[in-house]
């Protein structure tokens, strides 16, 4: 994949591995809400396609590739008796507290790609706020040029709202750039804006799921210097 001079990241499941970064703190938010009540958190654990006793997201879970609110609105009907405000409240501050684990290590790794003259843009249907969080935390926020979520005003994915912006706001052609992620939403939202497409295997979807949309499929994103050749 020579020739680039962007890469779009996903944040979860890409940039972090998502099963060590989300199962625990989805089975401390489930434990949280239910209260005690063990039927309602199975059915929270229903909704969210979650798995309580490994504590791991199936890979049909609405948590993977969708928003924040998706999440909201799927969990409202369970909990009819929470306003909206006080569950959005939960999610976000389970998001923000959640302890996310590196898919590799993102220091050198940002870094490195940074000083190959790359524009290097985050694109998730997580909150922006949340994402810059954990981009904080972890100290790569630096490294990256441009940073979007769902609620950044560009749409969620895998509408290209947010790849598009991207490319605006970088003065980037489609085809410089490639959208590197875990999921089909991340994929299909680089092919609908024209990128190339990277697929990674720390999220929860598998090769055969993600291969017919990418250009090619790598573990983890530690491999980006090789395919770079860097």
């Amino acid at each position: 994949m020579k020739g680039l001079q962007g890469l779009l990241f996903d944040k979860d499941g890409t940039l972090f591995d998502f099963q060590a970064s989300w199962g625990q703190a989805t089975a401390g938010l489930i434990a949280d809400l239910a209260g005690g009540d063990r039927a309602l958190a199975a059915r929270l654990e229903a909704v969210l396609g979650f798995d309580g006793a490994r504590r791991r997201f199936r890979r049909e879970s609405l948590a993977i590739a969708g928003t924040s609110e998706e999440v909201r609105a799927a969990l409202a009907p369970v909990l009819p008796w929470m306003a909206g405000s006080a569950l959005e409240e939960r999610l976000a501050a389970m998001a923000a507290g959640a302890t996310m684990a590196e898919a590799v290590p993102l220091r050198p790794l940002i870094s490195r790609l940074g000083a190959a003259g790359l524009r290097i843009g985050l694109a998730t249907n997580d909150g922006e706020m949340s994402a810059r969080e954990h981009l904080r935390r972890v100290g790569v926020i630096g490294g990256f040029d441009f940073i979007a979520g769902f609620d950044s005003g560009f749409g969620a994915k895998p509408a290209p709202g947010m790849v598009l912006a991207f490319l605006r706001a970088m003065g980037l052609a489609p085809e410089a750039v490639a959208m590197v992620g875990d999921s089909t939403h991340d994929l299909l939202a680089g092919r609908a804006a024209g990128m190339r497409t990277v697929a990674v295997l720390t999220g929860v979807a598998e090769a055969e799921d993600l291969a017919p949309l990418a250009d090619v499929v790598v573990p983890d994103i530690g491999h980006l210097p090789g395919l770079l050749d860097l």
